[in-house]
């Protein structure tokens, strides 16, 4: 490991305290360096407050270093007044020489603007150090900004002979337990990292699911239900008003504090329109966690990024089956007895605008 990669390794461990909360702003830490000592460092803490830069310059106890010191951060600093003022004007403003930059942002209201103004005023700018662990720490923000739609995990539980679950009609028959406490927890964990979460009525109607946080510090993420003729009733705990909630439908109610119709047209087109309108909402991650229709018409269509599915060691013989994605992991963890496996879309098919 070199010298560059060093501190841009820390900015990437700093980033990540921010997961959960900044979305749908990037993940960004900040680390800076006089005489190969770190004498500042910060990261984004929550969406609406500063950035990592000027939280690491305003850390430096002597603020005469800076202009001996380079300024390392894993994302392109930002140029335009948003929430906050523009991080690479106080860089130059504070006269810090030197900035090692992991990666540009894909935003157009950056996109190398940043880097012109340091540029511009002298500083010396390096561009591209772990560049591709840059890129995939913010995929989420990356794949929002440039395709304008938000990144898509699909996620199951399935039993080693291929099933999510037993042949059940009505909410009265208990959902098959695939998951232990461990995977439950991990579960949680990935909906903290995800802005929303994406159910169909069918899953609503069997399980009455909460979609919430629970076994995992962070933010409940928003939820996203389709409910195309609004059958669902409104005494079901996703319309409980605690959790800002998203309603695809052709027959809407009227909407509340907490609940949004949208009018969707339910056609061979719905789920590349839904995820535009998602995406114009500030969405910038859905994690879709079922049922088997909805999660095989994201497969179908070619509409994912990513897809994580648990293979636990019981067999049933008979139940409703798990997609298949037809592609292969990228790999593999084993948690107690059960699989953990992660497949990447390398062929995409979503749409470009």
């Amino acid at each position: 490991m070199n010298y560059e990669e060093k501190y841009m390794y820390r900015c990437l461990q700093l980033a990540t305290y921010g997961v959960g909360h900044v979305a749908p702003n990037p993940m960004v830490g900040a680390v800076l360096v006089h005489n190969d000592c770190i004498i500042g460092e910060g990261f984004h803490h929550r969406f609406g407050e500063s950035h990592a830069e000027p939280n690491a310059i305003y850390a430096v106890k002597d603020e005469s270093l800076l202009k001996e010191s380079t300024l390392y951060v894993n994302l392109e600093p930002c140029s335009h007044y948003g929430k906050t003022p523009p991080c690479a004007n106080l860089i130059v403003d504070k006269g810090i020489p030197r900035v090692v930059i992991g990666t540009l942002d894909p935003n157009p209201k950056v996109s190398g603007k940043g880097i012109e103004i340091l540029r511009n005023a002298g500083i010396e700018v390096i561009i591209g150090v772990l560049e591709d662990a840059c890129n995939k720490l913010n995929k989420r923000f990356f794949i929002w900004q440039k395709e304008k739609r938000p990144y898509v995990l699909l996620k199951w539980a399935q039993t080693s002979d291929g099933f999510i679950d037993k042949i059940r009609t009505n909410a009265e028959t208990p959902p098959l337990q695939i998951s232990d406490n461990i995977t439950k927890q991990l579960t949680h964990k990935v909906r903290s990292e995800n802005q929303a979460i994406m159910v169909s009525t069918n899953t609503v109607f069997l399980d009455n699911p909460s979609l919430t946080v629970r076994n995992w510090p962070g933010k409940n993420p928003i939820r996203i239900i389709l409910d195309r003729t609004s059958r669902i009733p409104l005494n079901y705990t996703i319309f409980d008003q605690a959790v800002k909630t998203l309603v695809f439908t052709e027959n809407p109610h009227e909407n509340s504090d907490k609940i949004n119709y949208i009018i969707l047209r339910f056609d061979e087109t719905m789920l590349q329109n839904m995820l535009k309108i998602i995406a114009s909402q500030g969405i910038h991650s859905i994690l879709v966690e079922g049922g088997s229709s909805l999660l095989n018409s994201f497969i179908r269509s070619g509409l994912w990024d990513e897809a994580r599915t648990e293979v636990s060691d019981i067999m049933i013989e008979k139940g409703v089956p798990a997609p298949s994605l037809g592609v292969a992991a990228e790999n593999c963890l084993r948690i107690n007895k059960h699989l953990y496996f992660t497949y990447l879309n390398k062929n995409k098919k979503f749409y470009h605008e």
